[in-house]
């Protein structure tokens, strides 16, 4: 699942990340095989959604069929709690094409290299960085939000370690710019939980629907939530994960190259 904007999609995806002991490089293939590049410690986590999970739940048969078609699906689980922070806060209100963009320019200019790929800014670059910096990125109203986030995570980033993930999302809304969809966005990309992820969302209703167009599915966030919680029960985090990797996988062509697993 490549849903990350920190991934490289050519010529193979490609991502550089943090973990609390060594940054590693990631290549997406059929074996998982990071590379470490400095430091040292645990490898960063690969979580796997599985569809058979799901068939002990009663899901639309449109649904059940598209999100079973995809298999088993690997995500790279964010150990960078800072890169989840930053690209929460700038997937804010504009489109995913937009933020992804929005997201490499920012590695590209201001982010440190590691290998051929580049590193999300520190919270003291985000910090340092002048105003004029973030309007030649065409991030200006990016500025306040990323730069309050990164005021915030130097003072908090210890005890925030410690929390499990809803207490995580309590606490991350204490910052000014973060709401309930940010600190759930983040911490669920941060931990691969995504029951905790804002499940009602735009992305998980279109993709729902588009799955399963055979459905009545609500278009307000709240309902579809409610049914969405419904339809899961105890497998949410699955269900959700394996939504948007259908989305994922449909939203764009996946890049030509044989070693390649997608989602």
């Amino acid at each position: 699942m490549l849903d990350h904007p920190g991934w490289e999609l050519l010529p193979q995806p490609t991502r550089a990340l943090r973990t609390p002991t060594g940054t590693w490089l990631i290549r997406a293939t059929e074996h998982y095989t990071p590379v470490l590049l400095g430091g040292g410690g645990t490898a960063p986590h690969l979580d796997i959604y599985d569809p058979a999970d799901l068939r002990d739940i009663s899901l639309p048969a449109g649904l059940a069929g598209a999100l079973d078609a995809l298999g088993p699906v690997r995500r790279l689980r964010n150990t960078d709690l800072w890169d989840a922070l930053v690209t929460a806060i700038i997937r804010q209100v504009i489109r995913a094409g937009q933020a992804r963009t929005m997201y490499r320019a920012l590695l590209n200019a201001e982010g440190p290299r590691a290998g051929t790929i580049c590193l999300a800014p520190v919270a003291e670059q985000i910090l340092a960085m002048p105003e004029q910096s973030f309007n030649m990125l065409g991030m200006a109203f990016k500025r306040r939000p990323l730069q309050a986030a990164a005021d915030a995570y130097l003072r908090h980033h210890d005890e925030w370690a410690a929390m499990p993930g809803d207490a995580l999302v309590k606490a991350l809304q204490a910052v000014p710019r973060i709401g309930p969809w940010t600190a759930g966005a983040a911490v669920a990309d941060h931990t691969g939980d995504f029951s905790i992820y804002p499940y009602g969302d735009l992305a998980v209703r279109t993709w729902a629907a588009r799955a399963d167009p055979a459905s009545a599915w609500p278009d307000d966030e709240t309902t579809f939530a409610a049914l969405w919680r419904e339809l899961a029960g105890p497998h949410l985090s699955t269900l959700t994960a394996l939504t948007l990797a259908w989305g994922d996988q449909h939203v764009r062509k996946p890049p030509a190259h044989p070693d390649t697993t997608v989602p």
